[in-house]
Protein backbone atom coordinates (compact mmCIF):
# COMPACT_ATOMS: atom_id res chain seq x y z
CA UNK A 1 0.00 0.00 0.00
CA UNK A 2 1.03 3.16 -0.89
CA UNK A 3 -0.44 6.45 1.34
CA UNK A 4 0.14 9.58 -1.48
CA UNK A 5 -0.52 13.09 -1.45
CA UNK A 6 -0.20 13.71 2.53
CA UNK A 7 1.32 17.42 1.32
CA UNK A 8 -2.06 18.01 0.00
CA UNK A 9 -3.63 17.41 3.54
CA UNK A 10 -4.46 20.67 4.36
CA UNK A 11 -6.43 21.60 1.28
CA UNK A 12 -8.13 18.19 0.77
CA UNK A 13 -9.68 18.45 4.58
CA UNK A 14 -10.53 22.47 4.05
CA UNK A 15 -12.60 20.85 1.02
CA UNK A 16 -14.17 18.15 2.26
CA UNK A 17 -15.27 20.75 5.81
CA UNK A 18 -16.63 22.94 3.19
CA UNK A 19 -18.90 20.07 0.95
CA UNK A 20 -19.71 19.07 4.65
CA UNK A 21 -21.10 22.35 5.10
CA UNK A 22 -22.57 23.34 2.18
CA UNK A 23 -24.20 19.31 1.80
CA UNK A 24 -25.88 20.10 5.56
CA UNK A 25 -28.26 23.17 4.00
CA UNK A 26 -29.41 21.06 1.72
CA UNK A 27 -32.84 18.53 2.24
CA UNK A 28 -31.64 14.57 2.72
CA UNK A 29 -32.92 12.76 -0.18
CA UNK A 30 -35.62 10.44 -0.20
CA UNK A 31 -34.45 6.92 -0.44
CA UNK A 32 -36.42 6.29 -3.39
CA UNK A 33 -36.10 9.61 -5.45
CA UNK A 34 -39.80 10.18 -7.65
CA UNK A 35 -39.35 10.41 -11.81
CA UNK A 36 -38.77 14.23 -11.65
CA UNK A 37 -35.84 14.45 -8.98
CA UNK A 38 -34.24 11.31 -10.75
CA UNK A 39 -34.47 12.47 -14.21
CA UNK A 40 -32.57 16.04 -12.73
CA UNK A 41 -29.91 14.35 -10.81
CA UNK A 42 -29.02 12.83 -13.72
CA UNK A 43 -29.15 15.10 -16.15
CA UNK A 44 -26.47 16.88 -13.88
CA UNK A 45 -22.93 16.15 -13.85
CA UNK A 46 -22.21 13.45 -10.60
CA UNK A 47 -20.71 15.70 -7.83
CA UNK A 48 -22.31 19.17 -9.27
CA UNK A 49 -25.22 21.03 -10.40
CA UNK A 50 -24.98 21.69 -13.65
CA UNK A 51 -25.02 19.45 -16.53
CA UNK A 52 -21.78 17.85 -18.23
CA UNK A 53 -20.48 19.46 -21.28
CA UNK A 54 -20.57 17.23 -24.52
CA UNK A 55 -17.61 17.31 -26.98
CA UNK A 56 -18.28 16.53 -30.45
CA UNK A 57 -14.74 14.48 -30.25
CA UNK A 58 -17.61 11.79 -28.84
CA UNK A 59 -19.73 9.44 -31.30
CA UNK A 60 -22.24 7.57 -29.76
CA UNK A 61 -23.19 3.89 -30.92
CA UNK A 62 -25.40 1.44 -30.42
CA UNK A 63 -23.89 -2.39 -30.60
CA UNK A 64 -24.51 -5.56 -30.11
CA UNK A 65 -28.21 -6.00 -28.19
CA UNK A 66 -28.81 -2.53 -28.59
CA UNK A 67 -26.31 -1.56 -25.67
CA UNK A 68 -25.13 2.61 -25.91
CA UNK A 69 -21.86 3.26 -25.90
CA UNK A 70 -19.81 6.37 -26.49
CA UNK A 71 -16.51 6.35 -28.10
CA UNK A 72 -13.89 8.35 -28.42
CA UNK A 73 -10.95 8.07 -30.99
CA UNK A 74 -7.38 10.04 -31.00
CA UNK A 75 -5.57 9.90 -34.53
CA UNK A 76 -2.96 7.80 -32.73
CA UNK A 77 -4.67 4.43 -31.16
CA UNK A 78 -2.46 2.53 -28.64
CA UNK A 79 -5.10 0.41 -27.09
CA UNK A 80 -8.55 0.48 -26.11
CA UNK A 81 -10.24 1.54 -22.32
CA UNK A 82 -13.54 -0.04 -21.69
CA UNK A 83 -14.70 2.65 -19.06
CA UNK A 84 -17.91 2.16 -16.93
CA UNK A 85 -18.79 5.65 -15.18
CA UNK A 86 -20.21 5.88 -11.50
CA UNK A 87 -23.31 6.59 -9.94
CA UNK A 88 -24.10 3.89 -7.92
CA UNK A 89 -25.47 2.05 -10.75
CA UNK A 90 -28.66 4.51 -10.60
CA UNK A 91 -26.99 7.89 -11.65
CA UNK A 92 -24.36 9.15 -14.68
CA UNK A 93 -24.07 8.63 -17.88
CA UNK A 94 -21.53 7.51 -20.69
CA UNK A 95 -21.57 11.24 -21.55
CA UNK A 96 -21.16 12.49 -18.26
CA UNK A 97 -17.14 13.04 -18.06
CA UNK A 98 -16.52 14.05 -21.83
CA UNK A 99 -13.65 16.40 -21.20
CA UNK A 100 -11.66 13.73 -19.38
CA UNK A 101 -12.34 10.68 -21.32
CA UNK A 102 -11.12 12.44 -24.37
CA UNK A 103 -7.95 13.91 -22.40
CA UNK A 104 -7.39 10.76 -21.53
CA UNK A 105 -7.72 9.24 -25.11
CA UNK A 106 -5.29 11.38 -26.78
CA UNK A 107 -2.58 11.57 -23.74
CA UNK A 108 -2.29 7.84 -22.97
CA UNK A 109 -2.94 7.28 -27.12
CA UNK A 110 -6.16 5.15 -26.42
CA UNK A 111 -9.65 4.80 -28.18
CA UNK A 112 -11.75 5.24 -24.77
CA UNK A 113 -15.52 3.15 -25.24
CA UNK A 114 -17.65 4.35 -22.52
CA UNK A 115 -20.98 1.70 -21.69
CA UNK A 116 -24.27 4.05 -21.17
CA UNK A 117 -25.52 1.22 -19.23
CA UNK A 118 -29.25 0.51 -17.92
CA UNK A 119 -29.48 2.48 -14.39
CA UNK A 120 -31.71 1.05 -11.44
CA UNK A 121 -34.54 1.13 -10.05
CA UNK A 122 -36.16 1.04 -13.77
CA UNK A 123 -33.30 -1.47 -14.73
CA UNK A 124 -32.06 -3.27 -11.77
CA UNK A 125 -29.60 -5.85 -11.36
CA UNK A 126 -28.56 -8.03 -13.71
CA UNK A 127 -29.47 -5.11 -16.11
CA UNK A 128 -26.26 -2.90 -15.61
CA UNK A 129 -23.87 -6.06 -15.74
CA UNK A 130 -25.11 -7.75 -18.54
CA UNK A 131 -24.91 -4.21 -20.73
CA UNK A 132 -21.26 -4.22 -19.54
CA UNK A 133 -20.73 -7.66 -20.35
CA UNK A 134 -21.77 -7.41 -24.05
CA UNK A 135 -19.75 -4.34 -24.46
CA UNK A 136 -16.69 -6.35 -23.78
CA UNK A 137 -17.39 -9.36 -25.05
CA UNK A 138 -17.73 -6.86 -28.41
CA UNK A 139 -14.47 -5.54 -27.81
CA UNK A 140 -12.72 -8.86 -27.34
CA UNK A 141 -14.37 -9.70 -30.80
CA UNK A 142 -14.08 -6.74 -32.73
CA UNK A 143 -11.53 -4.09 -31.32
CA UNK A 144 -9.10 -5.11 -33.77
CA UNK A 145 -11.02 -4.52 -37.09
CA UNK A 146 -12.35 -1.31 -35.07
CA UNK A 147 -9.48 0.00 -33.69
CA UNK A 148 -6.61 -1.76 -34.93
CA UNK A 149 -5.78 -3.02 -31.90
CA UNK A 150 -5.77 -5.75 -29.64
CA UNK A 151 -4.44 -3.90 -26.66
CA UNK A 152 -7.42 -3.57 -24.03
CA UNK A 153 -7.89 -2.14 -20.75
CA UNK A 154 -10.91 -1.77 -18.34
CA UNK A 155 -11.90 0.41 -15.43
CA UNK A 156 -14.00 3.00 -13.65
CA UNK A 157 -14.91 4.81 -10.61
CA UNK A 158 -17.21 3.73 -7.99
CA UNK A 159 -19.85 1.35 -8.98
CA UNK A 160 -17.99 1.48 -12.62
CA UNK A 161 -15.37 0.18 -10.77
CA UNK A 162 -17.56 -2.73 -9.55
CA UNK A 163 -18.79 -3.45 -12.70
CA UNK A 164 -15.05 -4.00 -13.96
CA UNK A 165 -14.26 -6.60 -12.08
CA UNK A 166 -17.63 -8.16 -12.00
CA UNK A 167 -17.47 -8.04 -16.10
CA UNK A 168 -13.27 -9.88 -15.69
CA UNK A 169 -15.30 -12.55 -13.59
CA UNK A 170 -18.19 -12.97 -16.31
CA UNK A 171 -15.70 -13.40 -18.98
CA UNK A 172 -13.66 -15.97 -17.51
CA UNK A 173 -16.56 -17.55 -16.04
CA UNK A 174 -19.37 -17.68 -18.66
CA UNK A 175 -16.88 -17.53 -21.57
CA UNK A 176 -13.45 -18.89 -21.00
CA UNK A 177 -11.82 -15.34 -21.67
CA UNK A 178 -9.04 -14.48 -19.68
CA UNK A 179 -5.57 -12.01 -20.76
CA UNK A 180 -7.89 -10.47 -23.22
CA UNK A 181 -7.92 -7.35 -20.80
CA UNK A 182 -4.05 -6.45 -19.85
CA UNK A 183 -4.99 -4.13 -17.05
CA UNK A 184 -7.61 -2.69 -14.58
CA UNK A 185 -7.91 0.48 -13.27
CA UNK A 186 -10.25 0.86 -10.37
CA UNK A 187 -10.90 3.99 -8.46
CA UNK A 188 -13.01 3.82 -5.12
CA UNK A 189 -15.50 1.06 -5.84
CA UNK A 190 -17.10 -1.31 -3.94
CA UNK A 191 -16.81 -4.57 -3.79
CA UNK A 192 -18.68 -6.32 -1.41
CA UNK A 193 -22.55 -5.09 -1.62
CA UNK A 194 -23.43 -6.50 2.10
CA UNK A 195 -21.22 -4.04 3.26
CA UNK A 196 -17.00 -4.20 4.58
CA UNK A 197 -16.73 -2.79 8.38
CA UNK A 198 -15.79 0.25 6.67
CA UNK A 199 -19.03 1.00 4.88
CA UNK A 200 -21.03 0.06 8.57
CA UNK A 201 -18.98 2.66 10.14
CA UNK A 202 -18.78 5.50 8.54
CA UNK A 203 -22.05 7.12 9.65
CA UNK A 204 -24.01 10.27 8.32
CA UNK A 205 -21.16 12.20 7.29
CA UNK A 206 -22.42 14.38 4.63
CA UNK A 207 -19.62 13.56 2.02
CA UNK A 208 -20.31 12.26 -1.18
CA UNK A 209 -21.37 8.82 -0.20
CA UNK A 210 -21.48 7.61 3.71
CA UNK A 211 -23.41 4.30 5.27
CA UNK A 212 -26.69 5.61 4.98
CA UNK A 213 -26.75 6.39 1.06
CA UNK A 214 -24.69 3.26 0.17
CA UNK A 215 -27.49 1.34 1.89
CA UNK A 216 -29.96 3.16 -0.10
CA UNK A 217 -28.16 3.14 -3.43
CA UNK A 218 -28.35 -1.10 -2.92
CA UNK A 219 -31.80 -1.25 -2.43
CA UNK A 220 -32.42 0.48 -5.35
CA UNK A 221 -29.86 -1.73 -7.48
CA UNK A 222 -30.82 -5.21 -5.74
CA UNK A 223 -34.11 -4.91 -4.71
CA UNK A 224 -35.67 -7.54 -2.23
CA UNK A 225 -32.23 -8.38 -1.55
CA UNK A 226 -31.01 -9.24 2.05
CA UNK A 227 -26.93 -9.23 3.24
CA UNK A 228 -26.71 -12.86 2.88
CA UNK A 229 -27.76 -12.70 -0.95
CA UNK A 230 -25.37 -9.59 -1.34
CA UNK A 231 -22.75 -11.75 -0.63
CA UNK A 232 -23.23 -13.48 -3.75
CA UNK A 233 -19.73 -13.85 -5.72
CA UNK A 234 -21.33 -12.80 -8.94
CA UNK A 235 -22.75 -9.60 -7.03
CA UNK A 236 -19.56 -9.11 -4.34
CA UNK A 237 -16.64 -9.67 -6.26
CA UNK A 238 -14.81 -9.50 -2.80
CA UNK A 239 -16.14 -13.50 -2.42
CA UNK A 240 -15.15 -14.23 -5.62
CA UNK A 241 -12.50 -16.53 -6.84
CA UNK A 242 -9.75 -13.82 -8.56
CA UNK A 243 -7.49 -16.01 -10.29
CA UNK A 244 -6.84 -15.03 -13.99
CA UNK A 245 -7.59 -11.52 -13.72
CA UNK A 246 -4.88 -9.23 -15.00
CA UNK A 247 -2.67 -6.50 -13.11
CA UNK A 248 -4.61 -3.85 -11.24
CA UNK A 249 -4.48 -0.36 -10.17
CA UNK A 250 -6.94 0.08 -7.10
CA UNK A 251 -7.25 3.46 -5.78
CA UNK A 252 -9.23 5.11 -2.47
CA UNK A 253 -9.07 7.69 -0.04
CA UNK A 254 -9.01 7.64 3.58
CA UNK A 255 -12.10 9.10 3.99
CA UNK A 256 -14.00 6.94 1.64
CA UNK A 257 -16.67 4.28 2.97
CA UNK A 258 -15.69 1.79 0.54
CA UNK A 259 -11.84 1.94 1.84
CA UNK A 260 -11.93 -1.32 3.51
CA UNK A 261 -13.22 -2.41 0.36
CA UNK A 262 -10.09 -1.50 -1.89
CA UNK A 263 -7.94 -2.63 1.18
CA UNK A 264 -9.71 -6.01 0.98
CA UNK A 265 -9.66 -6.57 -2.47
CA UNK A 266 -6.12 -5.33 -3.54
CA UNK A 267 -5.31 -8.28 -0.74
CA UNK A 268 -7.40 -10.65 -2.68
CA UNK A 269 -6.41 -9.87 -6.14
CA UNK A 270 -1.84 -10.24 -5.18
CA UNK A 271 -3.19 -13.52 -3.35
CA UNK A 272 -4.76 -14.80 -6.79
CA UNK A 273 -1.28 -13.72 -8.50
CA UNK A 274 -1.49 -10.98 -10.49
CA UNK A 275 0.03 -7.94 -9.69
CA UNK A 276 -1.59 -5.11 -8.10
CA UNK A 277 -0.91 -1.10 -7.38
CA UNK A 278 -2.84 -0.20 -4.13
CA UNK A 279 -2.81 3.92 -4.04
CA UNK A 280 -4.61 5.15 -0.82
CA UNK A 281 -5.16 9.17 -1.26
CA UNK A 282 -4.64 10.88 1.96
CA UNK A 283 -7.16 12.85 3.25
CA UNK A 284 -9.56 11.94 0.19
CA UNK A 285 -13.30 11.30 -0.01
CA UNK A 286 -15.19 9.07 -2.07
CA UNK A 287 -15.41 10.37 -5.85
CA UNK A 288 -12.52 12.84 -5.20
CA UNK A 289 -11.36 12.91 -8.59
CA UNK A 290 -14.64 14.64 -9.42
CA UNK A 291 -13.45 17.89 -7.89
CA UNK A 292 -11.18 20.80 -8.64
CA UNK A 293 -8.57 19.32 -5.74
CA UNK A 294 -4.62 19.34 -6.51
CA UNK A 295 -5.37 15.28 -5.45
CA UNK A 296 -7.26 14.82 -8.41
CA UNK A 297 -5.39 16.38 -10.94
CA UNK A 298 -2.37 14.27 -9.55
CA UNK A 299 -4.99 11.14 -9.65
CA UNK A 300 -5.59 12.08 -12.72
CA UNK A 301 -1.99 11.90 -14.34
CA UNK A 302 -1.20 8.53 -12.50
CA UNK A 303 -4.27 7.03 -14.11
CA UNK A 304 -3.09 7.77 -17.67
CA UNK A 305 0.62 6.73 -16.80
CA UNK A 306 -1.19 3.20 -15.65
CA UNK A 307 -3.07 3.37 -18.26
CA UNK A 308 -0.91 4.21 -21.20
CA UNK A 309 2.25 2.27 -20.06
CA UNK A 310 0.49 -1.07 -18.97
CA UNK A 311 -0.03 -4.43 -20.60
CA UNK A 312 1.97 -3.34 -23.97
Amino acid sequence: MTLTDEDCLAETQAFNEQFETTAASRPAREATPDAALLATLRRNRLGGDTPPVRLPQGQDRAIEGGVKVRVFVPDHVEGVYLHFHGGGWVFGAADGQDERLWQLAEQARLAVVSVDYRLAPEHPYPAGPDDCEVAARWLVQDAAAEFGTQRLLIGGESAGAHLSVVTLLRLRDRHGITGAFRAAHLLFGPYDLSMTPSQRSFGSRRLLSNTDTLRRTYELFLPGTGPEQRRDPEISPLFADLAGLPPARIVVGTEDPLLDDSLFLAGRWQAAGAPVHLGVVAGAMHGFTLFPLTIAERELRRQRGFLSTTGR
